[in-house]
């Protein structure tokens, strides 16, 4: 895991750019937490706060023509591709604006127009459907298939099929791990055995880990990995170092953390490392607030109008049917 900055940041709107959506997901993932425990959000909710340098540094280098399968915690991931912010907002708020309609909820969100094939509630669910995916694309358009998952889906056992045939068959395939250390409550390395990038290494994938709370990281092992996927080489695999900031999910206060653990993780918190390289590379300063108001000004808006969006009308029989 790399500490030092490993490349020059040579197009800074890029990466202030980056740093917007790194902002607007963090404030989204805050926004949500604060509207579930107010019982505005039904169902659950699995936040993404803490990641927001995996998505983003992924996404940044994806091509239309490519589709990417998200985890459960997938806000981070439709907003990095260019989600509208308010039709998610209305979805987890379970009204008819929603970008499904207010039916999907925060677990199950598509956008097949902003290249989004589904988030997934199984876990490694998404190593699935983007396996399909990119035998879809390699016979067809020639786009990549991006698959994020935790560290807690190297377990499944159809993780290993998805691999192998993604290998044997050539696949346009890029994996990428979000190892936040836990696999809901458990901590990964109480249960996996070796090194999670060993497993593709097993079957000649490529793969490398990164540090996942660098952005610029990220993005430097991405574009590595999604080089060789596009030359038509088969699969690649990326292995990124996060943490996650809340619980798995719902209220879960994260009890199980060894002390200190949380605190040593937000020291190096991915959005004020990018906020602090951005002004060593020479970004201005009163523009970054500004840029930060404007994140929290529309986040703001986007609160008062989901909430007073209508819910959705009950489905006839009919309806239900088609």
């Amino acid at each position: 895991m790399s500490e030092a900055p490993t490349t020059v940041i040579d197009d800074l709107e890029l990466y202030i750019g980056i740093y917007r959506q790194m902002r607007l997901i963090r404030g989204f993932e805050d926004l949500v937490q604060s509207l579930f425990l107010r019982g505005e959000v039904y169902g659950t909710t699995h936040l993404y706060s803490g990641q927001e340098a995996v998505a983003t540094g992924v996404a940044s280098l994806l091509e239309e023509r490519d589709r990417v399968a998200a985890t459960y915690r997938g806000h981070g991931h439709a907003l990095a591709l260019g989600v509208d912010p308010q039709a998610l907002l209305d979805e987890m708020l379970g009204r008819a604006t929603g970008i499904n309609g207010g039916r999907a909820g925060s677990m199950n969100v598509n956008s097949p127009a902003d290249r989004l094939i589904g988030s997934f509630g199984i876990v490694g669910g998404s190593i699935a459907a983007a396996t399909g995916a990119a035998l879809a694309l390699q016979r067809t358009t020639g786009g990549v298939a991006v698959a994020y998952f935790g560290d807690g889906a190297m377990n499944q056992g159809y993780v290993f099929e998805c691999l192998n045939f993604a290998q044997v068959m050539k696949l346009p395939l890029l994996l990428v791990c979000e190892n936040n250390r836990y696999g809901e409550y458990t901590p990964y390395e109480t249960v996996t055995a070796g090194e999670i990038r060993g497993r593709p290494e097993s079957m000649d994938v490529p793969a490398e880990t990164v540090d996942g709370m660098s952005v610029w990281t990220v993005r430097d092992g991405a574009a590595r990995a999604l080089a060789h996927v596009r030359a038509g080489d088969g699969p690649a695999f990326v292995e990124a170092l996060t943490y996650r900031y809340v619980g798995h999910s719902r209220s879960d206060p994260g009890a199980y953390r060894p002390e200190g653990e949380l605190d040593e993780w937000k020291a190096r918190d991915p959005i004020v490392l990018l906020r602090s390289r951005l002004e060593d590379e020479g970004a201005d300063r009163s523009a970054l607030d500004r840029l930060e108001q404007d994140v929290s000004d529309e986040l703001e808006r986007m609160r008062e109008r989901g909430l007073a969006a209508p819910f959705p009308s009950a489905l006839t029989s009919a309806e239900f049917k088609d």
